[in-house]
């Protein structure tokens, strides 16, 4: 099981706010990590950095061997890493259809796209049910399966998730997070980022806990889930 991804000391800087200060992580292959800590904390921007979409000032960051630190986010999507945005940003004026095949958009394989659009539709039976349906139209939940279901298809080695289960509920959460974990199972790595602490640390293999910028604590995911600062600190008590 070798390293896939190494971030080694990254900073980056939202103008003047310094707001990721020398951070390093690994991620390696077939492993489901994640980065818990409030909001704020700089989660989501270390994401957006590994994607492309920021760049850091000083720092490494390494996929499978190559410095991707700096490259077009569109290259990394082809180097084989997808993010699922916050929010879900889907195409809402779009078609369900439309949007998968978006995220097909850096493959050229029309054999293994279709197989892919199946394997997408067995695992989100109600996205091919909606197929044809204005993704703006969809629930909240369904726009979240969509939002994944559109970044398997550029079938990626490592998904990157950002806050999955914000503003779904309870049950919602449950069958994305089991979806989550059968995603992996069928080989494919997860970085997850994620408000829901006991979710988060309940599939993950190892954490990262991040205050302002920074990590304060790193170890296998079910030992932070039994330490005392991180239950006080993020799993209500």
């Amino acid at each position: 099981m070798g390293t896939m991804l190494k971030v080694e000391d990254i900073n980056v800087y939202y103008g003047a706010i310094h707001a990721i200060k020398g951070i390093s992580l690994e991620v390696n292959e077939g492993e489901i990590v994640t980065l818990i800590g409030a909001n704020g904390a700089g989660k989501s921007t270390i994401l957006r950095t590994i994607s492309g979409l920021l760049k850091p000032k000083i720092g490494k960051i390494e996929f499978e061997g190559q410095n991707i630190a700096g490259i077009a986010a569109q290259r990394i999507v082809k180097s084989g890493i997808s993010q699922v945005p916050e929010g879900r940003r889907i195409f809402a004026n779009m078609t369900v259809m439309e949007n998968l095949d978006l995220g097909a958009y850096v493959r050229s394989d029309k054999a293994g796209i279709q197989e892919d659009l199946k394997m997408v539709f067995a695992r989100f039976p109600r996205l091919e049910e909606r197929k044809t349906q204005e993704a703006g139209t969809l629930s909240g939940g369904e726009q979240q399966m969509l939002a994944m279901g559109r970044a398997l298809m550029s079938r990626p080695r490592l998904l990157l998730l950002d806050e999955p289960s914000m503003g779904l509920a309870p049950l919602l959460i449950k069958e994305i997070f089991s979806i989550i974990q059968d995603i992996n199972k069928t080989g494919t790595t997860v970085l997850l980022v994620e408000q829901n602490a006991n979710m988060a640390l309940s599939i993950a293999n190892r954490a990262y806990v991040l205050e302002t910028g920074r990590i304060t604590l790193a170890g296998a995911a079910k030992d932070l889930a039994a330490s005392e600062a991180v239950r006080k600190a993020y799993l209500g008590g």
